[in-house]
């Protein structure tokens, strides 16, 4: 371990243990699960695989902290939160190689999550004390009528491995700011940014049972979930991941009749008009479609180009694509690191290989060898798909990446001419996550995006996140908001107070 003016090492090795009440222990059963580098197929450690025992014991310390955490003010939890955001920015480097390693993305969009991720935690640090109630005006002149906002309590947080750190940070800060207590499964597959962060929380001074960490690996997940979404104690579960998985959860939390926060899978239009800037519109294409290797639940995953720019728009995509460079994201001038694992990488190859049996045209990339030769001999076991461009337009029948979520550097390009019609095209899914379109008319900018049926439309721009907005979807993408100054609200209940005989003033 570092010491205790540096803090807390970061190193794989000194990462392998749950953190319960304020203590960093094995599973009960002993059992562990390895952590990979995508990018080489390396393994980088081992970390404690915890189980349903393990997880109720997280549950009961989060309980017991709550009872003393929902008393503190909102200034001291503020305060704390505000300790935590300093410790992250002040390791922010480390925390990026980190997640480079096991999550496999550019180092330059490692350093970006984590700003973005300890940004959520200022947020909420500042929002803490501003959880304000009403006082309403009542019927009866000796009344007095008074709405109280309350912590929910101990909430179980589930998040997904694309963005290790930003989805535990945007949960648990406003958790923590509203007063609850948390129980933390973070994803097998990249679980040391999770345990990382809550070594600063530790070092923040956070108290013994708010913030539990229970990694597990692929076996123990459905266990841990199940545990964490059946307990009478958890009165709250966040979820970030696919709409399947999701769908399952709400389930088992139907059981104990818990409020619940979703942000499913999405299946984003990305609309190009003819008047639209190209520049700007491929530009944001490439940011919105490669950052991650495609594998973010925004991510572009339809693209409609009028058909009066749609030659002009594929040339320009196409040159930019061409020019993306796959590798390690450690080394220099990594664009686009591997997939997360061999499962991301045949879906890919599956919806690419229908598309070009019904029609589509490979406009740049796509090798057909499996990995794609790249030249550093150690990324040869590395989890790689070359991005690559399809013109769509000839399709014998519908592709399956029409329907299905990419999560891939594929970006498929379809033709249109009429804007109802593409509208009719782009909210023809059952999700709605996200959508983007690009116009230069003032007028169709209200028109589309109030059409577009999705809970986050960006005009003009191909990224959107930001922590002082409210992040979420519609239809099946989700349930909730989260960031902003709404995402303190699931995680609080409303309380009416009716005080009667209060004296007749008139």
């Amino acid at each position: 371990m570092a010491n205790e003016a540096a803090g807390p090492s970061f190193e794989p090795g000194d990462l392998q243990l749950g953190y319960i009440n304020g203590e960093w222990r094995a599973a009960r059963s002993g059992k562990t699960f390895d952590v990979k580098d995508p990018a080489t197929g390396e393994v980088l450690g081992s970390v404690a695989s915890m189980g349903r025992e393990d997880t109720a014991d997280a549950v009961s310390a989060a309980e017991a902290a709550f009872k003393h955490w929902r008393d503190t003010t909102p200034k001291h939890r503020g305060a704390l939160l505000y300790k935590w955001y300093e410790l992250m920015m002040g390791r922010k480097d480390e925390l990026a190689r980190l997640m480079t390693l096991e999550n496999g993305k550019p180092i330059k969009e490692a350093v970006g999550e984590i700003t973005y991720a300890a940004n959520y935690i200022e947020w909420f640090a500042e929002e803490a004390r501003r959880a304000y109630g009403h006082v309403i005006p009542a019927p009866q002149a000796d009344r007095r009528i008074v709405v109280l906002k309350h912590p929910v309590g101990v909430c179980g947080i589930i998040t997904p491995w694309n963005f290790p750190s930003a989805m535990i940070t945007r949960k648990v800060a406003a958790a923590l700011a509203a007063g609850c207590t948390v129980v933390c499964k973070p994803p097998e597959l990249t679980p040391y940014s999770a345990l990382a962060l809550a070594k600063l929380a530790e070092q923040a001074g956070i108290p013994r049972g708010v913030i539990n960490m229970v990694p597990c690996g692929h076996d123990q997940t459905p266990r841990v979930g199940e545990e964490l979404c059946t307990s009478q104690k958890v009165r709250k579960i966040s979820f970030t991941g696919s709409t399947a998985v999701g769908k399952l959860l709400m389930q088992q939390a139907a059981s104990t009749v818990k409020k619940i926060s979703l942000e499913l899978g999405g299946n984003a239009p990305f609309i190009v008009f003819e008047d639209a800037d190209l520049d700007n519109a491929v530009a944001s294409a490439v940011a919105c479609k490669f950052r991650g290797g495609g594998q973010t639940c925004v991510c572009a995953n339809r693209f409609f180009v009028h058909k009066a720019v749609f030659e002009p728009f594929a040339q320009r995509l196409t040159e930019a694509v061409n020019q993306l460079k796959m590798g390690h994201g450690l080394d220099e001038g990594v664009s686009v690191g591997p997939m997360i694992n061999q499962q991301g990488v045949d879906k890919v190859i599956r919806l690419r290989q229908d598309a070009i049996s019904k029609g589509a045209k490979v406009l740049c990339g796509g090798s057909s060898r499996q990995p794609p030769t790249l030249d550093d001999p150690r990324l040869a076991k590395g989890t790689f798909v070359e991005p690559s461009v399809l013109d769509c337009r000839d399709l014998s029948a519908p592709a399956d990446l029409q329907q299905e979520e990419i999560f891939g550097p594929l970006a498929a390009l379809f033709a249109f001419e009429d804007e109802q019609d593409v509208i009719q095209q782009a909210n023809n899914v059952p999700v709605g996550l996200a959508g983007y379109f690009f116009t230069r008319d003032v007028t169709r900018v209200w028109r589309v995006a109030e059409r577009l049926e999705y809970g986050m439309v960006a005009v003009n721009t191909g990224i959107l996140s930001t922590v002082e907005a409210p992040f979420g979807g519609i239809k099946e993408s989700g349930i909730g908001r989260e960031g902003s100054s709404y995402g303190m609200e699931d995680y609080q209940e409303l309380k009416y107070v009716c005080m009667g005989d209060m004296g007749d003033m008139t």
